[in-house]
C-alpha cells in the first residue's frame, strides 16, 4: 500500500475503535484523509478518543454504542450520516477476548457475551451497513481472528468458534451481494500486542500456558498499525470492483519472520509444556 493513499471524502465507522486495533484503524483512515466516526459501549473512552485525534486536527466524531444491541448500531449510522452527509466503509471491529480457559470453567454469561459481541454484534452491524450500502454503494469489513480458519483452539474455544463464524458469515454475505456496488472483507490482524491478551482471564493450571502468550507475541506480534494501514487500502478501493477478499496482517516476509522465531523458539524448549 502506498504511503500517500488518500482517503479524502471517505467516512468511515469503526466499532469498538477507542482502543487496542479499532483505534489504530480510525485514527490511520483519519490520517490518509477520512472523516472517521469512532464508537465505544464506554461513552467516557468515545469522549476521550474523540478529543485526542480532533486535537490532531483530524475529522472525527464519536458515538456511544453497544454492538450487542441493533438500536444503538442504527443510531450510529444515522449520527455518521447527519454528521458528514454519508457513510463509504463499514468496519466491524468491536469483539471480546476469551482469555485462556476450557469452557467447563467460564459461566454461561461469559460464554454467551462473547457470541454476543463477536457474532451477533457483526451479523447486526453487516445487516444495517448493507441495508444502506444497498441505496448508495459502500465497504463492509468484518474483522475476524483466531479459529477463522475452523482449526481447534483449545482453551479459547469460544472465541475462536466466535471467528469462524464471522468468516462464514462474511464470504456469505459477498457472495449474496455481489450484484450491487458494495464489497465484504474479512480482515485477520493476527496477534496483535493489545490489552486484548494483557488483561486475560486464566484457567485453572493454566498459568503455565499464558505465560507463553508474550513471548509468541514477541516473537510473532503485528503492530495494530499494520491491520490500520490495511484498512486503509480497503477503503481506497472502488466499492463493488472488488469483493469476498480475505486480508491478512501476519503475512509475507512478517509472516516467515515470525515462523523462524517460532521455531527457534520451539529448538531452545521455551515453549515446551
Amino acid at each position: 500500500m502506498s504511503e500517500t493513499t488518500n482517503l479524502a471524502g471517505k467516512v468511515i465507522v469503526v466499532t469498538g475503535s477507542t482502543r487496542g486495533i479499532g483505534r489504530a484503524i480510525a485514527e490511520a483512515c483519519a490520517l490518509a484523509g477520512a472523516a472517521v466516526v469512532v464508537s465505544s459501549r464506554n461513552k467516557l473512552a468515545v469522549e476521550e478518543a474523540v478529543a485526542d485525534l480532533a486535537a490532531r486536527n483530524l475529522r472525527v466524531t464519536g458515538v456511544k454504542c453497544d454492538v450487542t444491541e441493533a438500536d444503538d448500531l442504527e443510531r450510529l449510522l444515522e449520527e455518521a450520516i447527519d454528521t458528514y452527509g454519508r457513510v463509504d466503509v463499514w468496519v466491524n471491529n468491536a469483539g471480546l477476548p476469551q482469555g485462556v480457559i476450557p469452557l467447563d470453567e467460564m459461566t454461561e454469561t461469559e460464554a454467551a457475551e462473547i457470541v454476543r459481541v463477536n457474532v451477533l454484534g457483526v451479523v447486526n452491524g453487516s445487516r444495517i451497513a448493507l441495508r444502506y450500502f444497498k441505496e448508495n454503494g459502500g465497504i463492509l469489513v468484518n474483522m475476524t481472528g483466531k479459529g477463522y480458519d475452523g482449526k481447534a483452539s483449545a482453551y479459547t474455544s469460544v472465541y475462536a468458534m466466535t471467528k469462524a463464524a464471522v468468516t462464514s458469515l462474511t464470504r456469505s454475505l459477498a457472495e449474496e451481494n455481489k450484484s450491487y456496488p458494495i464489497s465484504v472483507h474479512l480482515l485477520s490482524p493476527g496477534m496483535v500486542p493489545t490489552d486484548f491478551y494483557r488483561d486475560m482471564r486464566v484457567g485453572k493450571n493454566l498459568e503455565a500456558r499464558a505465560a507463553k502468550v508474550p513471548i509468541i507475541l514477541d516473537a510473532i506480534g503485528v503492530p495494530p498499525e499494520e491491520t490500520g494501514r490495511l484498512v486503509v487500502a480497503i477503503a481506497a478501493q472502488e466499492p463493488g470492483a472488488v469483493t469476498g477478499g480475505f486480508y491478512n496482517a501476519f503475512s509475507g516476509a512478517r509472516r516467515w519472520r515470525g515462523m523462524m522465531r517460532m521455531m527457534r523458539l520451539g529448538m531452545s524448549g521455551k515453549l515446551r509444556d
